[in-house]
């Protein structure tokens, strides 16, 4: 009896085991079954809608690439930049920015800068230069002086105003020895060398200039600082070197922005006589 009890419990396992597997296997089938229909259904309404998008009336949403856009290959653009060409009739005008032909005559403009003219006559390829003024009615531009102009005339008036006292009786609008002075003073300032402030009387050092009447030239050094020149706290040694580099420098600068320099003394100074 109990050797019966031992065989029937194990069969009721395996029956009961079997019963889940079926279950199972029956339940995949539909699941299945159920996914194949539903896929089906889909593909063929997609394929039933898809002709109608190419026929709507605002056209299609994102537009077909060509075969070369496929190939990875672009396509030039080409950009043009506008010139404003000058009417050939035009009342005159505030100061602006023209390019003007050989023939002085405004060919475009105006402008807000000289850039922007610049970069119209390259972009155009205008064979004309940019010229700030007020353009006339013969289509002539009456120079003016731009911002820029102002302000670099500003800055080269405060170095003006340091020249010593020796040019007060020289300096004159006729005088061929102010123009020189001026032009040499203009090299420099833009060379980033600063004039020595003599009627100032400041410490700064800088470049000296001094009128020779007698060669109707201008005499070129430098002074250093006060601290080297005066005071000597480097010794007199170094403040003689300095002076002497400082000296070749400016002679070398000026001599390779135009000027007519020679060597004037024993102490390195030299003598601008005229602008080439």
């Amino acid at each position: 009896m109990v050797m019966g009890s031992m065989l029937v419990w194990p069969a009721f396992a395996l029956v009961g085991f079997l019963s889940c597997v079926a279950v199972v296997v029956a339940l995949g089938a539909s699941s299945t079954a159920r996914y194949e229909f539903a896929r089906n259904a889909a593909q063929e309404s997609r394929a039933a809608v898809a002709p109608r998008a190419d026929n709507h009336p605002a056209g299609r949403r994102s537009p077909a690439r060509s075969g070369a856009a496929h190939d990875g290959q672009g396509q030039a653009q080409a950009v043009a930049v506008a010139v404003r060409p000058a009417p050939a009739s035009q009342a005159p005008t505030g100061p602006a920015w023209w390019l003007v032909d050989d023939a002085a005559q405004v060919v475009a403009g105006p402008f807000d800068d000289q850039v922007d003219a610049e970069w119209a006559a390259l972009a155009g390829e205008l064979a004309a230069i940019a010229v700030h003024g007020v353009r006339r009615a013969d289509a002539t531009v009456a120079p003016r002086p731009s911002a820029v102009d102002r302000a670099w005339l500003t800055e080269l008036g405060d170095q003006l105003d340091r020249l010593p006292e020796d040019w007060d009786a020289l300096i004159s609008d006729t005088d061929p020895l102010t123009t020189l002075v001026v032009e040499v003073a203009a090299a420099l300032v833009e060379a980033g060398l600063p004039l020595h402030d003599a009627a100032g009387g400041r410490p700064a050092g800088g470049v000296c200039l001094v009128p020779d009447v007698a060669s109707g030239g201008v005499l070129v050094g430098w002074r250093t600082h006060d601290r080297m020149s005066v005071q000597n706290v480097r010794g007199t040694t170094a403040d003689a070197a300095v002076q002497q580099l400082m000296n070749d420098a400016v002679a070398c600068t000026l001599a390779q922005l135009g000027f007519v320099v020679h060597t004037f003394g024993e102490v390195g100074c030299s003598l601008v006589t005229a602008l080439r």
